[in-house]
């Protein structure tokens, strides 16, 4: 390896050490999140529940005895009590939702689709369930009692006075609200959401806002930033990555103020989303809540909820929409929220990546064979550019000899040297960049596919061979094995690396090829011993496809040689243009 290829892979290395490290610094604060967060929601949920009964017992029960008033003071009226709560059903093949009578909004929401824990679902393993006691979805203003005028599977209408609410439960994950004879300006719950059982989980608040910045609309992710609850999300309500005591703070923090008119808000962990998709009224901004984990000594967020201030139409009317699901791409961009997924300055590949990881699923319902059938795609469509380099890096090989003599020759004229170094590449028609160009080509896509299986909704709990969920790291033998237990593609992956480097034509120093035939799958194998499974399996495949192409490559040198050799044709060495003008 001259010295051009080694300054620009040592950049493109560079690129990806820092950006893995990068990565493993922002997952290992997700994972302190998750952990701060893991016990908070239910906290929260509970606290919040005893305050709603609190108001239900205050509401209910009968007004205290009072000495007679003065001749002069009328007596005070009792206050209403509300009447006993009940509960109505709406279900369809994606959605079971439980709404109350107080409110007329959503208490909580199963997706029947997802399990809780891995397999299937079954009485002793339960379909996700969203628990919006705390923050009941679709809440217009404060709780009022309703009377159930009408209800179908898929529709209910709620009524009280003038107030008229319609709610419809749709396909896609989709909840409808049709509000009349609201009274001025009032506020609407987005519900709430909270951490995922995942180590890797994370927690966030998007929303795309009408003034992004610079008289700009546009998608403001407030876990970065200098959004107000970014503090909250990541786990310090300073501000720093630092954790900080929890004495003396709230279980919930609320009125974290973020104002400005939005057209969508939306609470998201790892793999699901509860969202405002749109509404009809006018908004200036919305309100987020976030409950820490009562029993952590450091600050722990845990859930977040959120309330948007509305001003519904002249006639006391309102529409809303709103998305109770899985992050998933395919449905979320039917929304107009595909940034919710988050992809970043890669997007422009991962949406692809997902539609074509869902097309082979399609084909095999296996999410394993299908992160292997797109890795042979991939590896198809960079063949002829990887097997280009390839026989372009032998040919570097092969006029090495050319090359030591030109330095040998020219040692103290490196302007002369230089020029005859370029004038036997053309001549022999050697690229010296040939050896990193698929590299630098595949780093976006690599990182993309990082991007995409890291997050992906539909790789959770998706089982392979002996993986049981390709979204998160093996973890076999965890009980006895350090580390957070065995994981076996890691190190099948280390090793794949280790034989491509040795494979590969070099044109460097044979010592460095073997430092380099260890250092790089011992840095690999450090920085992806703990990613999820799927990732490790693509890059696994993909070196071990890699592999296979050399083998090819150098079987067909092989055989030219071979021929050349039994035809009796004599080979000359290559040459220069200065050796043959001193023949």
């Amino acid at each position: 390896m001259n010295r051009t290829e080694k300054i620009i892979c040592a950049i493109l290395g560079a690129i990806l050490v820092v950006y893995f490290i990068a990565e493993m610094k922002g997952s290992s604060a997700k994972q302190r999140e998750a952990a701060r967060q893991a016990v908070e929601a239910q906290a929260a949920a509970a606290q919040q529940a005893q305050t709603a009964q609190a108001i239900q017992r205050q509401a209910a029960a009968p007004a205290p005895v009072q000495a007679a008033p003065a001749p002069a003071q009328p007596a005070k009226p009792e206050a209403p009590a509300l009447p006993e709560e009940k509960f109505v059903t709406l279900e369809n093949d994606e959605l079971c939702l439980r709404l109350t009578t107080w409110g007329g909004a959503v208490k909580s929401a199963t997706l029947k689709k997802y399990a809780k824990d891995k397999g299937e679902i079954s009485e002793a393993n339960p379909a996700v369930e969203f628990d919006f006691g705390g923050a009941p979805l679709g809440l217009s203003g404060t709780v009022s009692a309703f009377e159930v005028e009408s209800a179908t599977s898929s529709e209910v209408v709620f009524t009280s006075g003038a107030r008229r609410r319609k709610v419809t439960l749709g396909d896609n994950y989709r909840i409808e609200f049709e509000d009349s004879g609201l009274d001025g300006e009032t506020t609407l719950s987005v519900g709430s959401m909270s951490m995922g059982a995942s180590k890797s989980d994370i927690l966030s608040v998007d929303s795309w806002a009408m003034d992004a910045g610079k008289g700009k609309e546009g998608v403001v992710h407030h876990s970065e930033g200098d959004s107000p609850i970014k503090p909250y999300l990541h786990g310090s309500a300073g501000g720093c990555s630092k954790a900080q005591s929890s004495a003396g703070l709230p279980l919930v923090r609320s009125g974290i103020e973020c104002p400005g008119a939005v057209k969508w808000v939306a609470l998201k962990n790892r793999f699901f989303v509860t969202a405002l998709v749109s509404t009809t009224a006018e908004n200036t901004g919305f309100a987020a809540s976030v409950a820490r984990d009562a029993k952590s000594p450091t600050y722990r967020p845990e859930s977040v909820s959120a309330t948007l201030s509305i001003k519904p139409a002249a006639d006391g009317s309102a529409k809303s929409v709103f998305y109770v699901g899985p992050k998933k791409q395919s449905l979320l961009w039917g929304l107009g929220m595909k940034d919710v997924m988050e992809f970043g300055m890669w997007r422009w590949i991962c949406y692809p990546v997902v539609w074509v990881l869902d097309f082979f699923h399609s084909l095999i319902p296996n999410y394993g064979i299908a992160i292997i059938l797109m890795t042979i795609l991939v590896r198809l469509l960079f063949w002829p550019l990887t097997h280009k380099s390839t026989v372009g890096m032998r040919r570097m090989q092969e006029i090495q000899p050319l090359m030591k003599e030109i330095q040998a020759k020219f040692k103290d004229n490196p302007q002369r040297m230089q020029q005859e170094t370029f004038r036997l590449y053309r001549e022999h028609k050697v690229n010296p960049l040939s050896s990193c160009l698929p590299m630098l080509v595949q780093i976006p896509v690599f990182i993309a596919l990082f991007n995409v299986l890291r997050a992906a909704v539909e790789l959770r709990y998706a089982p392979f061979l002996w993986i049981s969920d390709l979204s998160e790291p093996e973890a076999l033998f965890a009980s006895w094995f350090p580390f957070g237990g065995l994981n076996i593609l890691p190190i099948l992956m280390a090793v794949t690396t280790g034989l491509q480097s040795a494979l590969t034509p070099s044109t460097g120093d044979k010592q460095q090829q073997k430092m380099m035939m260890f250092m790089m799958p011992a840095m690999m194998l450090f920085m992806f011993y703990n990613f999820a499974s799927a990732l490790s399996l693509y890059w696994t495949v993909s070196q071990g496809l890699s592999i296979f192409q050399m083998w090819l490559i150098r079987r067909s040198v092989a055989k030219k040689e071979s021929e050349s050799t039994s035809m009796g044709t004599i080979i000359d060495p290559p040459s220069t243009r200065q050796m043959k003008r001193h023949a």
